[in-house]
């Protein structure tokens, strides 16, 4: 996975505010924003952990932005209402490329149903229009074909549709389906719809495609996903984005203590 040969898409980013920046309100007021930012990526698994409010969140929607990376979510990142911070935030941010990515996509766990809708509204659409040509021009109308071709890929890439199978079992389908070899892959919390077994399997696929050149910039509050072989993690507080160790996080230290004596936890609640 750290073969040199490798050249993985994004080397690096950089994030200054612009002057006169309304710094009150929000995005101005994100820990990040209020410095000047560096960052550059070795590694091709890049992990973003931090308390909730840090920025890790924004600063990816930012970089998705940035990229215009196609959205495995129900808009597309240039026109999601919820993303308007990241693409106020996008204009101060400058991103650095090995080679631009010309696949990949970005996913926010909570956007997950609303691309499994998406995709079958697409499938639904397509089969509609198939049927009418066919109906009115017979089965071998040339016109028809490009209607048969999406139906196909769709069915190809999602069988029935991801909304048939658990949102576990549909969060890897996409992944094995959407993840390929040399692409940019920006990650929100994809535990969130992962048990822990689950997130194994996804470690596991993006292993797999982190071999094939593949790079994922991923934020998670996951002790599991925090110990990627070999990842880079950034830590992301008030005081910046910094490198950090896993058995340093704080995180992993509160879910081992956690395990180790719930009790002692749960009895001061």
């Amino acid at each position: 996975m750290d073969d040199p040969r490798v050249l993985l898409p994004l080397a690096g980013l950089s994030f200054g505010s612009p002057s006169g920046a309304a710094r009150s309100s929000f995005p101005w007021t994100v820990p990040f924003v209020r410095q000047e930012l560096r960052l550059q990526f070795g590694r091709p698994v890049t992990l973003f952990v931090g308390e909730n409010g840090a920025g890790k969140s924004t600063l990816l929607e930012a970089v998705a932005v940035e990229a215009d990376l196609p959205s495995a979510g129900s808009e597309d990142v240039q026109r999601d209402p919820t993303l308007w911070a990241a693409r106020e935030l996008s204009s101060c941010l400058r991103l650095s490329w090995n080679r631009r990515a010309r696949t990949g996509f970005f996913l926010r766990a909570e956007d997950f149903f609303g691309y499994a809708r998406r995709t079958q509204t697409m499938k639904a659409e397509a089969e509609a229009e198939l049927g009418r040509i066919r109906a009115v021009d017979g089965p071998l109308a040339l016109h028809a074909q490009p209607h048969a071709g999406a139906v196909h890929a769709l069915r190809h890439l999602y069988g029935e549709g991801l909304d048939a199978r658990s949102h576990g079992e549909a969060f890897l389908r996409l992944f094995e389906a959407r993840v390929r070899g040399g692409g940019l892959f920006i990650l929100d919390e994809p535990e969130a719809a992962l048990s822990p077994l689950r997130q194994l399997s996804l470690i596991s696929l993006v292993r797999a495609a982190a071999e094939r050149g593949a790079q994922f910039l991923i934020a998670t509050h996951s002790p599991v996903l925090l110990a990627f072989p070999g990842a880079q993690i950034l830590h992301v507080d008030a005081e910046g984005v910094r490198e950090a160790r896993y058995d340093d996080l704080e995180h992993v230290r509160l879910m081992r203590d956690f395990l180790a004596n719930p009790g002692a936890f749960l009895r001061h609640l």
